[in-house]
């Protein structure tokens, strides 16, 4: 079972999957493709059950909080009894957050690493065992362009998105042995229910945000197909729009421009406004040049 590949083509037929947050946003498009590509998929969420019409027919559900141990524990053992195994591990769940430094506080912090990061940390070591011993396996986890390129007021986001890639860096080269791959999946904003994750004490950078996510220009289906062709490629980045490809290839390409762009965006902190757009448009006028059918790429 698992990733079937050949040359010319590549299929999920069969593949054993989990997928957690499944039952919106990011995660259930990537399930709504899993199952039309014939895959076995178990979602894990925080529902007590799938809300109605949430997953397409022959999906399995599971309760799964992925900052509780022994959700995970109980997902370890469904899977083993159920499907003899598991192929694909998608660590999607995750909530927002964001704000000034000295605004949002230490609970807000713990919130999302234990859940952004630690919930991460634990679905890996959940089931690497269990890839070790099949030798094979695939791991997916959804990060964040944020975890590659790092705007003011977004501290806590920032660094637990980071930690993702970080996490999925060091395991690529870690469990290639083992016969396992890493893709780490790293959009810029799209829309989603994301923004009802919201929750902390800096109320108008998380009002930007909102409106960030609400507004942006790409669902949550167009971020799924271009990760969804990276994780069949085996790519271990996954940049899945014109924006991400703009900054991070500023950042590690015109360090002067993107740091340049970063400062001027800071000074709208202070203003209680989100300083991601401003940074944005400077590096897309910079760096964005016409592609095919009227999107961009960066220049390097």
């Amino acid at each position: 079972m698992g990733l079937l590949a050949t040359k010319s083509s590549c299929s999920y037929a069969a593949a054993r999957v989990l997928v957690t947050g499944g039952c919106s946003g990011l995660g259930q498009a990537l399930v709504k493709l899993l199952v039309a590509d014939a895959a076995r998929v178990l979602v894990g969420d925080v529902h007590a059950a799938a809300p109605e019409g949430s997953l397409p027919p022959g999906v399995d559900y599971l309760r799964l909080d992925v900052s509780k141990d022994e959700d995970w524990d109980a997902a370890r053992n469904w899977v083993e009894s159920t499907y003899g195994g598991l192929d694909v591990l998608i660590n999607n769940a995750g909530i927002a957050a964001g704000g000034r430094i000295d605004v949002a506080d230490m609970d807000e912090w713990r919130r999302i690493v234990d859940i952004n990061l630690l919930g991460v940390a634990r679905g890996c070591h959940t089931f690497v065992p269990m890839m070790k011993q099949q030798g094979s396996g695939q791991i997916v986890n959804t990060a964040s362009l944020a975890g590659l390129v790092h705007a003011p007021a977004m501290a806590s986001y920032n660094a637990v998105k980071a930690g993702v890639v970080a996490i999925s860096e060091t395991l690529r080269s870690e469990l290639a042995p083992s016969g396992i791959t890493v893709s780490v999946i790293c959009p810029s904003f799209f829309r989603t229910n994301l923004a009802e994750s919201f929750g902390g004490k800096d109320v108008d950078m998380e009002a930007s945000g909102t409106e960030m996510i609400t507004k942006a220009p790409r669902s949550a289906d167009q971020v799924a197909a271009v990760a969804f062709a990276g994780m069949k490629a085996g790519k271990f980045i996954i940049l899945t729009d014109r924006d991400g490809h703009i900054a991070y290839a500023a950042k590690r390409f015109a360090r002067p421009v993107y740091d340049r762009a970063m400062l001027t965006a800071g000074k709208r902190v202070g203003k209680g406004t989100t300083p991601v757009p401003p940074a944005l448009d400077k590096l897309r006028a910079r760096f964005a040049k016409p592609g095919p059918r009227g999107d961009g790429e960066a220049r390097s």
